[in-house]
């Protein structure tokens, strides 16, 4: 391929490429944001799990370095596209529902795998600052924390897609489905709302799969724990499960309903979160 051919693509593509990842998170986000507000109004509006709140300025930040994210990925997509030009990547069209299940089970436990060892990563003392500490300006998630993400992260979270299509040819419905699980999971992880039911960690089916609870106990409670996205499996097996992850699920879950002598949520603060993650 050639830097003229290259920049054919950019222009005929670049554009599509960002309103797409920009429509997917804005889908998303407000998917979650709007279930959430709906929910609270409602008498199980005590499973708000922090009693602090998001103020407008944090989910300006938010949304605006989310916006910088997906201008990342859109300049990533462009070398994957002239990946598929040249057929260095390639696609493939459904290969029936049982064989799609099981490439989107495949990807799906790949990309929890990538995640869980880049986001421990990134949590080192060497890396942190030039990769992580911007997401973790939030100690209150909301939905659109989804892609608050400084440059480098970013990059990290996109590079698994050209990654994954280096070694695996994908049915292009099964990528599809990925990128809307990926971003609706991803904004249920920060909805700041346990949207679980009470009984998800005592299925044996369910509690593997992650939680809202799961996930907010990282950004309020410790960085040394719960480093999993889609599932809890890699921090149980490396011990870096928070300890009362399931302890602090089921006290957010068995909440007496608003109005019925409800006890408020225990309100995090910085000190509490700077003591956490010493101990951590």
């Amino acid at each position: 391929m050639t830097f003229d051919s290259f920049l054919t693509i950019v222009q005929e593509r670049a554009w599509f490429s960002f309103t797409y990842d920009l429509g997917r998170y804005l889908i998303g986000a407000s998917l979650i944001a709007a279930l959430v507000w709906a929910l609270k109004r409602t008498p199980i509006k005590a499973r708000t799990i922090q009693n602090r709140s998001a103020k407008a300025k944090d989910i300006a930040r938010e949304v605006l370095s989310s916006i910088r994210s997906v201008a990342v990925y859109a300049v990533v997509s462009m070398f994957v596209i002239a990946g598929f030009e040249v057929g260095y990547f390639k696609g493939m069209p459904s290969q029936g529902l049982l064989i799609d299940l099981a490439y989107l089970a495949a990807i799906l436990l790949a990309h929890d795998a990538y995640f869980y060892w880049t986001h421990r990563a990134m949590h080192h003392p060497k890396l942190f600052g030039h990769f992580h500490s911007h997401h973790h300006k939030t100690i209150t998630p909301t939905p659109w924390t989804a892609y608050s993400f400084d440059v480098g992260e970013a990059l990290v979270m996109v590079a698994f897609m050209p990654l994954w299509l280096s070694f695996v040819v994908t049915p292009n419905g099964v990528l599809f489905a990925f990128l809307a699980i990926m971003i609706l999971r991803n904004c249920m992880g920060h909805a700041g709302f346990e949207l679980h039911p009470r009984w998800w960690l005592a299925n044996p089916l369910t509690r593997w799969i992650s939680t809202t609870t799961h996930h907010d106990l990282h950004h309020c409670g410790s960085f040394g724990h719960n480093y999993g996205f889609y599932f809890t499996f890699w921090d149980k097996l490396m011990g870096t499960e928070h300890p009362r992850y399931a302890e602090r699920f089921t006290e957010v879950t068995s909440r007496p309903l608003e109005g019925w002598g409800a006890e408020p949520p225990t309100q995090p603060s910085r000190a509490s979160v700077a003591v956490s993650n010493q101990s951590a």
